[in-house]
């Protein structure tokens, strides 16, 4: 029962995805949805074989996947390094902090514009977009993970007679791991997100670029094979992190790969 139980739940997760396609396309297929505003799951699935059998999906998602890679690795090395100076020193938050959460709640499509201007039209201003968005779940997620270290785990450090160095490498990153990997969870997601925003500015390939030319005429279809792909990246993307969340955190009493985790 105990080795059936995580496979059903795994199962489960994407019964309520399946039951909702199930019903969208009996909508249309009754005629409660015109195909013509919205197309059908079956459009859908027929347009993404055509577009696999020609090679358009496929070399348009590769270009897609390279952009929120190399902006997620900028976002991580970023929000790690920033937090680790806001998180360890008080001068550091003092410094850092501040215009973190200025640049937080700027709205993107206000920085688009500038982002053209300072990095031109290619491929830096939309690597550096998802980088951007991607940063702060990261840095906001580690922060509260080293400021909430256990008091007690710091003075048995000092006991132990502990260097700073092997105090924030022993104890504080250990510690504060759980809520680096949430941060990242959060960062993935943000990512794509970003990335639908980032294609959208004069891009010649990509999942995006597919969808704004398919909107020049009104193929609807496209448009959804396209969102579905994002939605599809995210999930499988969200998976590889819990993953690997149940992997680092193995340690951990209520860890997802021995407790009921999420």
């Amino acid at each position: 029962m105990r080795s059936r139980l995580p496979r059903w739940r795994d199962i489960s997760r994407y019964v309520s995805p399946l039951a909702l396609v199930a019903l969208w396309q009996v909508s249309c297929s009754v005629g409660l949805v015109s195909t013509r505003l919205v197309a059908s799951p079956a459009q859908i699935a027929v347009t993404a074989w055509s577009l696999l059998r020609d090679g358009t999906l496929e070399a348009n998602l590769g270009i897609s996947l390279l952009r929120a890679a190399l902006g997620l690795s900028i976002a991580l090395l970023a929000g790690v390094g920033l937090a680790l100076v806001s998180g360890l020193s008080r001068m550091g938050e003092d410094i850092v902090d501040a215009p973190l959460q200025i640049m937080r709640t700027l709205p993107v499509l206000a920085l688009v514009p500038l982002f053209i201007l300072w990095f031109g039209i290619g491929e830096t201003p939309k690597v550096l977009l998802v980088a951007l968005g991607a940063t702060f779940p990261v840095y906001l997620n580690l922060h509260k993970g080293i400021r909430t270290v256990d008091p007690k785990l710091l003075e048995m450090a000092r006991t132990l007679g502990l260097s700073h160095g092997q105090t924030v490498r022993d104890v504080i990153l250990p510690a504060a791991l759980p809520d680096l990997l949430v941060g990242v969870r959060y960062a993935v997601g943000v990512a794509w997100l970003m990335l639908v925003v980032a294609e959208q500015i004069n891009a010649e390939s990509g999942i995006g670029h597919m969808m704004m030319d398919a909107e020049d005429f009104l193929r609807t279809d496209i448009i959804l094979v396209g969102l579905m792909v994002y939605g599809l990246l995210g999930l499988l993307s969200d998976n590889l992190v819990r993953g690997l969340e149940a992997w680092l955190l193995v340690w951990r009493p209520l860890s997802p790969r021995r407790g009921d985790g999420a």
